[in-house]
């Protein structure tokens, strides 16, 4: 198991009750950091709560509504200060759907979700970051690298969140922030339940085409992050770096 300090440091994670986010937010409560976990509902979050009583509070928004992240800003600021991590994981599928049977409503929800959330918090909390000479997390996809991890919607707006993870470590990378993305492949989480739905088959199917024949935990995804997040890992600036059992060396 990986152990780095983060005593003293404060995360601030999105989409931190089930899947990634919220393995990501178990890993760097283990390790010291004061987590501010933000999502739609709280699932794990009471649990993770009643075990780590200081180090964990949480707020219940939606990350499309700016208000709900200015609250959830200023809660964070009041409980445990400015924040040090950003860790951009919340994100929403999109069923796979190509451009015929994609509704403009849905454009909208993935895009509102995926990528817009992620500029209104990153801006609202950059001056701080900047200021604690912070790091920013961003959650991509292989589905930002190549076709075919998702719909038209997905994959869009996951392309938009690897463009927009590599222009702003370009932008603030002199001023000593420190940016990055992860590019999970077939990791099992909530998120990706439908594709063990019935007999499993497209479960079977995602196994059998990547590399290492299976999925992944989440908690892979959080020990990445927790080494993407530490000191070490500073000069690393602008990558984007997949976690997909090798399925993009096909």
């Amino acid at each position: 198991m990986m152990t780095v300090d983060f005593t003293g440091k404060v995360v601030f994670v999105t989409g931190a009750a089930s899947g990634i986010g919220a393995a990501q937010a178990q890993v760097f409560l283990t390790n010291g950091a004061r987590v501010f976990a933000f999502d739609q509902q709280k699932q794990h979050l009471e649990e993770l709560q009643r075990n780590f009583p200081e180090q964990l509070a949480y707020f219940i928004g939606d990350v499309r509504d700016k208000q709900n992240l200015q609250e959830a800003q200023q809660k964070c600021h009041e409980l445990f200060g400015t924040v040090d991590i950003l860790l951009n994981t919340a994100g929403v599928l999109d069923d796979y759907l190509p451009l015929r049977e994609t509704e403009e409503e849905l454009w909208d929800r993935i895009w509102e979700t995926n990528v817009k959330s992620m500029f209104t918090l990153t801006k609202l909390l950059l001056p701080e970051l900047l200021a604690n000479r912070g790091t920013v997390i961003n959650m991509a996809s292989i589905a930002g690298l190549v076709a075919g991890g998702g719909g038209i919607a997905y994959t869009t707006s996951k392309h938009a969140i690897v463009g927009f993870t590599k222009q702003l470590a370009l932008d603030y990378a002199a001023k000593e922030l420190h940016v990055n993305a992860i590019a999970p492949g077939a990791i099992n989480t909530p998120m990706n339940q439908a594709d063990f739905a019935g007999d499993g088959q497209m479960a079977k199917w995602v196994a059998e085409e990547t590399p290492v024949k299976r999925w992944a935990a989440p908690q892979e995804v959080a020990y990445a992050t927790l080494f993407l997040a530490s000191d070490e890992a500073r000069y690393m600036q602008g990558n984007i770096l997949p976690i997909d059992g090798g399925w993009l060396l096909k």
